[in-house]
């Protein structure tokens, strides 16, 4: 076994054929490649239909391995059943570290709580319309139309917010504070890092290129309700991101004056007479 795998997390990389597109192959393994090594690299489907034929190329330049799955019955997707069996089986092996599953199908929502239950990572990978069941049941999950590198592919090209958009976005805007209070110290501040980690655990589905945004650091910045600060470490080189959220500005009373120069509600004053 080599250093990369002692330190690596092991990964079971298992694509739904049926319900994936030949072209986010090369940008999904280089996500999966953030999460660990893809030692299993397998795909189902029925390879005998037409429709299948455009992923002949990729899975030899990828050493993705082929798995024939018949359908038996009209309507009826042996594919699934064939790709669950499977992953129980590598499950039971106690070789890997976490799963990849790659789908827009709510079928593996029960697979990912399984496999979850048994104290491994869920990583799911599937369009904006996969249910959200399977969504909620992975550690994390990717939408493919943010990792797609053919925007052709990818019809709905991840546009960046605008700033009045995303504080528009009420269900973002409560993620991310309810994330900051969880991290933050007494003086309201929080590692961006530990902040983060708050927000997956809150929301797999999350993730800052769904808004147009390389970087969680950079979404914090745009939306505008929060102080960025950026701090060197002890060591003089390192630097960590904290952030908070911005003080609310206190109305001031506004003071008007009459003609006279005098404060007040501008009503001329009586000088006195004796």
């Amino acid at each position: 076994m080599s250093e990369l795998d002692i330190i690596q997390p092991r990964l079971a990389v298992l694509i739904d054929a049926d319900n994936a597109r030949p072209s986010i192959t090369e940008p999904l393994l280089a996500e999966v490649a953030k999460y660990g090594v893809a030692s299993v690299k397998r795909i189902y489907g029925d390879w005998t239909t037409p429709n299948l034929g455009g992923w002949k190329t990729v899975l030899l330049e990828h050493s993705i391995q082929p798995i024939q799955q018949f359908r038996y019955t009209v309507g009826k997707n042996a594919t699934d059943s064939a790709m669950i069996i499977d992953a129980m089986d590598l499950l039971f092996t106690n070789r890997f570290d976490g799963f990849c599953l790659v789908s827009s199908d709510s079928d593996f929502t029960r697979l990912a709580a399984r496999i979850r239950e048994a104290g491994l990572m869920v990583y799911g990978f599937g369009e904006k319309k996969t249910p959200k069941p399977f969504v909620s049941a992975c550690d994390k999950f990717i939408y493919t139309e943010v990792i797609s590198v053919n925007k052709e592919d990818s019809p709905s090209a991840i546009k960046r917010k605008t700033t009045d958009e995303l504080k528009g976005d009420t269900q973002l805007v409560n993620l991310l504070r309810s994330a900051l209070e969880a991290a933050s110290d007494d003086t309201g501040w929080a590692q961006l890092g530990t902040v983060g980690s708050n927000i997956a655990k809150q929301s797999p589905e999350f993730d800052p290129r769904n808004y147009g945004y390389g970087k969680l650091g950079e979404l914090a910045f745009a939306i505008g309700i929060f102080d960025v600060d950026e701090r060197v470490q002890s060591d003089g080189h390192s630097r960590v991101i904290y952030i908070r959220n911005k003080p609310k500005s206190r109305k001031v009373a506004r003071r008007t004056t009459n003609g006279n120069g005098n404060g007040g509600n501008g009503r001329k004053t009586r000088k006195k007479t004796q």
